[in-house]
């Protein structure tokens, strides 16, 4: 198995790729949150309140709420 890379390991790519990805997953959690918070309870499955904690798990929430917790 590889071993983990420190940050001062890695090349300057690998960072701008880390730093991009990053930058995207917290892009997306906020949108989806905002979605959440602005769209009626009848166009969500599932309880509001469920889906709130669960855009935390990364990268899996998010992916998630957008796939399966919005009604269309």
């Amino acid at each position: 198995m590889a071993q983990k890379k420190s940050w001062g390991d890695m090349t300057p790519t690998q960072k701008k790729l880390v730093a991009v990805a990053g930058i995207v997953e917290v892009a997306v959690t906020a949108w989806c949150a905002r979605d959440l918070k602005q769209r009626p309870a009848e166009l969500v499955r599932g309880p509001k309140l469920l889906w709130a904690p669960a855009l935390t798990v990364q990268p899996v929430g998010p992916i998630a709420y957008l796939l399966f917790g919005r009604k269309r």
